[in-house]
């Protein structure tokens, strides 16, 4: 992580905001898919890539909030191209409906960013008998990456890097009040949070790159365990054997 002051090789810092890692970028013909887009990084995402002149998909699981922010974004960026629509990612048929939905949109697909995810919840399954946490935060979004399998992509992981205030914690009661109280002094904003994605999203420097991890809009060097080939590959096979039905 590089420190507020501190730019890294990219000329980027952990103070860098969505706006600045991306200002004088034109994504004028580019379509991004972005999960998650209701609230918080998402929407601040999704806000910066429409204001960079990206069509931009919402993939949310509330329509009316999804909406509601596509409304607040039009009014900053009245030719703001977005779509909404419905993506629950702990169920395998609602991205596969997603899918199909964004296929009649007769749209190119050239950003994809698995932005949704969620912290705390409480135990439960999902509608396909999957553990909530596994099912949204992992095989969800490898389904919607095998859904465009054959077509030439680069894949790169990010961390927003430091803690973010977001509606992730919704579920941590106490860690919920503790954050509220200091998220003013120690935490980065989410304008600051949202940087590392816009910038592997839309960024030249990026372009040709592939199989990297960044944080704080900088290449970064992964966790061990992230970087396990053995256990990456038990993963890919379990993953393969929970979803092979709906590919």
């Amino acid at each position: 992580m590089w420190s507020l002051n501190r730019r890294g090789p990219s000329g980027f810092s952990s103070s860098s905001t969505a706006e600045e890692v991306t200002e004088g970028i034109d994504g004028t013909g580019l379509t991004a898919i972005v999960t998650g887009g209701s609230t918080g990084i998402g929407a601040e995402t999704i806000r910066v890539l429409a204001l960079r002149g990206v069509h931009v998909v919402m993939g949310v699981r509330n329509l009316s909030t999804g909406h509601k922010v596509k409304e607040e974004i039009i009014k900053e960026a009245q030719n703001a191209r977005i779509d909404v629509l419905e993506l629950d990612l702990s169920s395998m048929a609602s991205v596969k409906n997603f899918a199909s939905e964004f296929v009649s949109l007769n749209l190119p697909l050239n950003i994809l960013i698995n932005n949704a995810g969620v912290l705390g919840v409480p135990f439960s399954l999902s509608h396909d008998g999957i553990e909530l946490h596994f099912a949204t935060n992992h095989i969800g979004t490898k389904l919607t990456w095998l859904m465009e399998e054959g077509v030439n992509i680069t894949a790169n992981s990010l961390h927003p890097a430091g803690a973010i205030y977001t509606d992730l914690y919704c579920h941590k009661s106490v860690v919920n009040a503790i954050m509220r109280t200091f998220v003013k002094v120690m935490l980065k904003t989410i304008p600051q949070g949202a940087a590392t994605t816009c910038y592997v999203a839309l960024h030249p420097q990026i372009n040709g790159v592939t199989g990297k991890y960044f944080s704080d809009s900088n290449v970064a060097k992964p966790s061990f365990e992230a970087s396990d080939a053995d256990f990456a590959k038990k993963l890919w096979d379990f993953s393969m054997d929970i979803i092979s039905p709906w590919i």
